[in-house]
Parts: C-alpha cells; structure tokens; sequence
C-alpha cells in the first residue's frame, strides 16, 4: 500500500529531527554552519489588558563556533527565557491576531535578547510564526 506524498509529508513534519551541532559549508578545516533548534515559544497576545490571541514561533540558533554550540544547549533554559521574555514584550506591543506579524522586528527583538544571554549566538533564525486570535 502505497502512502499519498501529502500524508507522508505531514509524517515527516510531525517527526522532530535534531539540528544541534549540524555542520554544513562544506569546509576543510571542519568549520561551518552550527545549528541549535529552540522548543517552539508560545505567548499569550494581550490587548487592553484581555488575552486576544497567541502568538507562536520556532527558533533555531545560529552558534558562531561549535563549542558555542555545546554551550547553547546547555543553556538552552535561560535562552528561552530569554526569548519568550523578548516574545511576551513583542506580542504586548506589536502583535494581534488579526494580522500578519512584522517577522523582521520580532527577529531583531530576539537576536539581540539571545545575544544579551549568550555571546555565543550569532544569529537567531525564525523559522516559523504565527499570530492566532484566541
């Protein structure tokens, strides 16, 4: 029996696949590219003082080096403090659920709180956001 490609896409996506330390470029000296993925941040979207919705977003960590890396998901709890504090101010003053989120402030709000916490952050990488109403 034969899986449809649309079913078996969803399987796919549902199947979570670590990045951490994944190295790419290529490289010959082992140098390149080393991702680390955040668990997806959830905050609630307020408005005059009522919750109007929520705002979801998946991060993944750009490291400037591999050790960064290890020191990333090491301290991946205060990171993601980090970022649904950045998150919760974002959704407070920018966010509703009834129109697209600016991606490129929230990405600017989040590299700079991640790069706050950890100097080992070299860009944080969105790959995934949505603002739903509640």
């Amino acid at each position: 029996m034969r899986i449809p490609a649309f079913l078996s896409a969803l399987i796919a996506m549902a199947i979570p696949v670590p990045v951490a330390n994944a190295s790419g470029g290529g490289s010959p000296g082992g140098e390149g590219t080393h991702f680390v993925e955040m668990p997806e941040i959830a905050v609630p979207i307020t408005d005059s003082g009522r919750v109007g919705g929520e705002l979801r977003v998946r991060l993944v960590l750009d490291a400037t080096d591999e050790a960064a890396a290890k020191n990333i998901q090491e301290m991946m709890p205060v990171l993601r403090a980090a970022a649904v504090a950045a998150s919760l101010e974002f959704a407070r003053l920018y966010a509703s659920g009834m129109r697209a989120v600016d991606v490129a402030m929230l990405d600017q709000d989040l590299t700079v709180a991640l790069q706050a916490a950890d100097h080992g952050v070299a860009r944080v990488l969105i790959v995934r956001v949505g603002a739903f109403p509640g």
